[in-house]
């Protein structure tokens, strides 16, 4: 596994390959295994996702029926053709509401990197690929972009949001995103690295405060701006705009906010949206 986004740059440009490559490689060489069967199980995790999303029951509740719904509602609104934001990024958030969803209705999700992140790459790619007809084997490379970014940020920091915050959790699936957005539309090593800078920067110190404790509120709506976010830094770094923060420095950075986050903003469900009278109260309904 990679320490630093610069490695996986310099790696790729040593050897002449792709950003996606290299994590390749990498994975092949940690777990002994042949170049198909890490593609073959890469492979298989977008199939889940793709089907996680294919499978959403808009009459499904959470146990606890805080969430549930929403995302046939997204759907509906998009097919109304009247959003704000346009049909495509309509497309994102409702496959974002509908990943989340379905991960608090105990369904199959793929975490990425973790369950109550799930739904933020599988909105990007799935949407990307419905828009612009990417063949499989491309949206399995992109997974790898994701994953290679993803492995730097568990390394360098966390993905937990018991550990860093919300940050660590949505905010590295954003940058996950957000790099493999950019490969997929021809970006190269360097871009795909500011994306995910871009990214993380514009979540930085995003509190985890899930309301009595359970990845539902706010989880499944922060995985809708994770995508949107995402998207936003990937179009930048196409457009050549790069972060002024080295990527790697960003990652530290996120580190030291989540270290510095006191208890109650990291997944205890004591503080922030936890602790409003209306999640008070709905802590109280659940423990009766």
């Amino acid at each position: 596994m990679y320490q630093a986004l610069a490695d996986i740059c310099k790696k790729a440009q040593e050897k002449g390959i792709s950003f996606w490559e290299v994590i390749l490689q990498s994975d092949c060489q940690e777990r002994q295994l042949e170049r198909e069967t890490s593609f073959s199980q890469m492979s298989a995790m977008y199939v889940a996702m793709r089907e996680a999303d294919a499978s959403y029951d808009p009459a499904l509740h959470s146990r606890s029926r805080l969430v549930g719904a929403d995302g046939g509602k997204m759907e509906q609104y998009v097919d109304g053709g009247d959003t704000i934001c346009g049909e495509f990024l309509g497309r994102v958030m409702e496959k974002a509401v509908k990943m989340g969803e379905s991960n608090a209705c105990m369904k199959r999700i793929v975490a990425a990197p973790t369950a109550g992140a799930c739904g933020v790459v599988p909105a990007v790619l799935l949407s990307m690929q419905d828009k612009y007809g990417y063949p499989e084997e491309k949206m399995v490379q992109a997974l790898y972009v994701s994953a290679g970014i993803g492995g730097v940020i568990a390394s360098r920091a966390f993905i937990s949001g018991a550990q860093g915050g919300c940050q660590a959790e949505v905010g590295s699936a954003s940058s996950m995103a957000a790099g493999a957005a950019v490969f997929l539309r021809g970006g190269d090593a360097e871009a795909i690295c500011h994306a995910a800078a871009m990214a993380m920067k514009n979540l930085l110190g995003l509190v985890c405060d899930p309301v009595a404790g359970l990845v539902e509120v706010p989880c499944v709506k922060r995985n809708v701006s994770g995508a949107v976010v995402a998207l936003a830094a990937a179009d930048m770094a196409l457009a050549g705009i790069r972060s002024r923060i080295d990527p790697d420095e960003v990652i530290d950075a996120m580190r030291e906010v989540g270290l510095s986050m006191p208890a109650c903003m990291r997944e205890t469900g004591e503080g922030g949206l936890a602790a409003t009278p209306t999640g008070t109260r709905e802590k109280e309904r659940l423990t009766l």
